[in-house]
C-alpha cells in the first residue's frame, strides 16, 4: 500500500469521526480559528480538497450542503481526493504549489491530509470534544512546525483572505508537545 495514502485515510478518519460527533446545536459554536465556527471549520476542510483537484482542471463533485450536511459535504469531498491517490498516474503528476513543484499525493500530504490533524482539534476544542492529537502525528508534524516560514504567517500573502498560519503562541518550552506544536501553529492550547 502506498504510506501516503495510507497517512490520509487515518487522518481522515479520525476527522470524520470528530464531524459525525457533532451535536445538531453545536455547528454555530466558535472555534479556536478566528472568525470560525465549527461548520466553518469542516467548510475549510471541504474547500481544501476541491484545491487539490483544482491541478487536475477538477471540481468537488456532487455532493450534500455543508449547510444542511456538514459530514455528507466531507465524505464527498474525501471520496473525490480519494479517487486522486487511488489513480497512480494521477498520483504521481508533478504540479507547481505555492511552495514548488511536487507530486498531486505529495501536495495532499503535506496540505489536505496535514489540516485535517489540526483542524480536527479545532473541531473537537469548539464542540466539547477529546482533542488530544495522536502522539505519532505530533511527532510526524514537530520537525515541519519548527521551519514554518514567517511568509506564511502573513495574512493574505497566498491570496485574499488567505491566512495559512497565525501568528505563534508562546507556550512554555517544557509543556507537552502537543501544546508546542499548536503554539507554532498559532493556537492557544491553553484558551
Amino acid at each position: 500500500m502506498n504510506a501516503i495514502a495510507d497517512r490520509y485515510r487515518v487522518r481522515a478518519d479520525a476527522f470524520e469521526s470528530k464531524v459525525a460527533a457533532v451535536e445538531a446545536g453545536q455547528w454555530e459554536s466558535e472555534s479556536p480559528c478566528a472568525e470560525w465556527n465549527a461548520r466553518d471549520v469542516v467548510g475549510h476542510i471541504v474547500d481544501m480538497h476541491g484545491a487539490m483537484l483544482s491541478p487536475f482542471g477538477r471540481t468537488l463533485g456532487p455532493a450534500p450542503s455543508l449547510l444542511d450536511d456538514p459530514l455528507g459535504a466531507f465524505r464527498a469531498a474525501r471520496a473525490d481526493v480519494e479517487a486522486v491517490l487511488d489513480d497512480p498516474v494521477l498520483a504521481a503528476t508533478e504540479h507547481e504549489t505555492p511552495t514548488g513543484k511536487m507530486t498531486a499525493e505529495q501536495h495532499i500530504d503535506q496540505v489536505v491530509s496535514a489540516d485535517m490533524v489540526i483542524h480536527g482539534w479545532d473541531l473537537a476544542r469548539a464542540t466539547g470534544q477529546d482533542d488530544t492529537i495522536d502522539p505519532e502525528e505530533v511527532a510526524r508534524m514537530w520537525p515541519a512546525a519548527q521551519a514554518i516560514p514567517e511568509q506564511m504567517r502573513i495574512p493574505g500573502v497566498f491570496g485574499p483572505g488567505i491566512v495559512v498560519f497565525g501568528p505563534e503562541v508562546k507556550v512554555p518550552e517544557d509543556a507537552p508537545l502537543q501544546d508546542r506544536l499548536l503554539g507554532l501553529m498559532g493556537r492557544d492550547p491553553n484558551a
